[in-house]
């Protein structure tokens, strides 16, 4: 399961502070560590749906979901179809 998931949980991995991480990603991808990091979980989530029998349930819990609705909210704002449409096209 995805562990990390905040731009917090990157900088006390790299043990630096968050605002410095958050400046190095905006100045390096002119996006924020947020951004960077749900694209990130968007594509996985993607090749799971597409390349895996996985249910919807199971993605979700790997990427590090609690609630699957969570998920399908998550997915549903960034690529405007639900998990199970996006599967199926």
């Amino acid at each position: 399961s995805v562990k990390l998931r905040a731009a917090s949980d990157f900088a006390k991995q790299l043990n630096i502070h968050v605002n410095h991480l958050n400046r190095a990603v905006k100045d390096t991808t002119e996006k924020t560590t947020t951004q960077v990091i749900a694209e990130r979980i968007l594509q996985e989530a993607k090749i799971l749906l597409k390349h895996s029998a996985w249910t919807v349930s199971e993605i979700a819990y790997a990427l590090g979901f609690n609630e699957v609705t969570h998920f399908n909210n998550f997915f549903k704002k960034h690529v405007q179809l639900s998990p199970l449409k996006f599967r199926s096209v």
